[in-house]
């Protein structure tokens, strides 16, 4: 079994609840930490902007990326959402457990 993270930037605090409440409740993920406020810098549409967004930050297993990924497209409200997944290469044994158990099999 493998196991990912899932980053993921939201508007506020508010989206990013909604979107983890209906990830976590489809077992497509075990946990999602809300980090309420991060500054991002970047270009969109030529123009510069720095704006205040919410970090999700979701384990889950591999297998499950790409359904996460479709089911956070259907509910976010950028028209591109960084979803970003960076393979677990280790961890403790009792923690990956807990997500294999509370994450559903495809």
């Amino acid at each position: 079994m493998t196991y990912c993270i899932i980053n993921c930037t939201t508007a506020n605090k508010e989206d990013a609840v909604k979107i983890a409440k209906h990830l976590v409740e489809k077992k497509l993920i075990a946990c999602c930490n809300i980090i309420p406020s991060v500054t991002s810098v970047y270009e969109w549409d030529n123009k510069l902007n720095t704006d205040e967004e919410t970090l999700m930050i979701m384990k889950t297993k591999t297998e499950l990326y790409k359904t996460v990924e479709d089911e956070i497209k259907k509910l976010h409200k950028y028209e591109n959402p960084e979803i970003i997944c960076t393979p677990i290469t280790n961890g403790s044994d009792k923690y990956l457990n807990w997500v294999s158990l509370q994450t559903k099999s495809i």
